[in-house]
């Protein structure tokens, strides 16, 4: 399990970080599991942050101290879920884009409502919803045994291009694939050189 010190970088540096690394969730369901393998930051002098403009309650989780759940509703239907990073008051977070799926497959896929094994998580509602994880786990420590992350047990080749669906700081390179996946979200980007 990761520890409080590995969360306290810098949403870049996390960003990069986390890839290879393994999400871990378990319910009265069972346990599911992904490898990271899509990942985006977000800095608060980011415009595309959601702290950019300051302390909110909505919020308010990505203020807090580092390695916590920061799971928010989006686009009227979706849930997507950030992993807060740096020192307590930074407010900046890695958006968990994508999931190569590793465990609890079948559970996945029931959850999803899909057999397709390349487009259970691949994307960050969609591995939100596989992964069963809930917007009541807004705000809880990731290094607990129901929701956690596992260290990299193999390096992966990273790839950095713009993010994803945003129109503010589009252009920064913030978002970290592992090169020649086919677990992440389908997109333009991932076809520029890097």
């Amino acid at each position: 399990m990761l520890t409080e010190s590995f969360y306290q970088q810098d949403a870049v540096t996390l960003a990069q970080a986390l890839i290879g690394c393994e999400l871990v969730h378990t319910t009265e369901q069972g346990t599911t599991a992904g490898i990271i393998v899509e990942t985006e930051a977000y800095s608060q002098d980011d415009e595309a942050s959601h702290s950019f403009r300051g302390q909110t309650k909505r919020n308010a989780v990505m203020f807090g101290p580092a390695g916590h759940a920061y799971i928010y509703f989006t686009y009227g239907m979706h849930y997507c879920m950030n992993v807060v990073a740096g020192p307590e008051g930074r407010a900046e977070a890695v958006l968990i884009r994508a999931l190569q799926p590793s465990q609890g497959i079948e559970l996945m896929k029931a959850r999803r409502g899909t057999d397709e094994l390349h487009n259970l998580c691949s994307g960050p509602a969609k591995l939100v919803q596989a992964m069963g994880i809930l917007h009541e786990q807004n705000g809880m420590s990731l290094m607990e045994e129901k929701l956690f992350i596992t260290p990299a047990v193999k390096l992966l080749e990273i790839k950095a291009t713009p993010r994803i669906g945003i129109r503010q700081a589009a252009d920064k390179p913030w978002r970290f694939i592992a090169r020649n996946s086919l677990f992440i979200t389908n997109h333009k980007f991932n076809r520029l050189n890097a």
